[in-house]
């Protein structure tokens, strides 16, 4: 089954094309629900994050369907996540849908660079909840191959958290690794490959690790009920081994009972981020 065409917000005319950022739905909505909450918020001036950026091209893909075996049913999402409140829980059912996740997103991003000719470092990646824990694990799949070169503008994420954290903070605290090393980044790249990507072919081609001088944001809800902040701050700390810039933030009374971001002041640290 093939992925859904992306929901496109083009730049406003006469802007032309500078910059794009693909962001990446929660479990159970998708791409055209997700960009209409979101451009719905707005920044301390009371204007939404199109309006503030207009030569950007927003671009937000939607998931394939998928059986979930904790709800016993088909539905929008980028993995298959068995439990929230213990994520280290029957992970082998979020392998292949991580791994055909994250190789769509990859060619989305190959995608946008060519628009931009060439200009991975004006594209930013990002997500919400299982958006973020998908966008995440498309970085480190950059990391592992040889098709992003160079760094990108931005990766962020909010609510959200990174599947396999425990196992990859395991990994990396077992030698003194330098942030945006390229020991740091053949550590998980041969976790990628060794424990999601399965039988996907391996470059021969040394990668360029200075993808990991990305910047990444990270933010999230304190009073979140759905996806814990403990589960945020653990993901900042596993990419605080891997990459050089990783600032985090955390709020609390925002809209979604906390499962959102705070506005303004969220979608404010946002533009921003993207601002660069």
């Amino acid at each position: 089954m093939e992925f859904p065409k992306a929901h496109i917000y083009h730049p406003q005319p006469p802007h032309t094309h500078t910059h794009t950022v693909i962001l990446l739905h929660g479990r159970g909505s998708n791409g055209p629900e997700f960009a209409e909450e979101l451009f719905s918020s707005s920044t301390s001036k009371g204007k939404n994050l199109p309006s503030c950026l207009p030569s950007y091209r927003w671009v937000f893909p939607t998931s394939r369907n998928r059986w979930s075996t904790t709800f016993e049913e088909e539905m929008c999402a980028w993995f298959d996540a068995y439990s929230l409140g213990n994520i280290d829980e029957r992970q082998e059912l979020q392998k292949e849908g991580i791994k055909q996740s994250v190789l769509f997103i990859l060619d989305m991003l190959e995608e946008e660079a060519r628009l931009l000719d060439g200009g991975f470092s004006h594209i930013y990646l990002g997500g919400m909840s299982q958006g973020m824990a998908t966008a995440l694990w498309a970085f480190i799949a950059a990391t592992a191959t040889d098709r992003i070169q160079g760094s990108l503008g931005g990766l962020f994420g909010f609510c959200g958290w990174l599947p396999f954290a425990q196992q990859l903070d395991q990994l990396l605290s077992e030698s003194s690794l330098s942030p945006g090393s390229s020991q740091a980044q053949s550590l998980i790249s041969g976790f990628f490959f060794d424990e999601i990507a399965g039988d996907t072919s391996r470059s021969d081609q040394p990668v360029d690790s200075s993808i990991l001088s990305t910047p990444v944001f990270l933010s999230h809800g304190s009073d979140d009920p759905w996806v814990s902040v403990e589960l945020g701050r653990q993901a900042c700390q596993v990419l605080r081994r891997i990459v050089v810039r990783v600032d985090w933030q955390e709020f609390t009374g925002a809209e979604g009972d906390g499962h959102w971001v705070k506005e303004p002041e969220g979608f404010e640290r946002i533009l921003q981020f993207l601002e660069g």
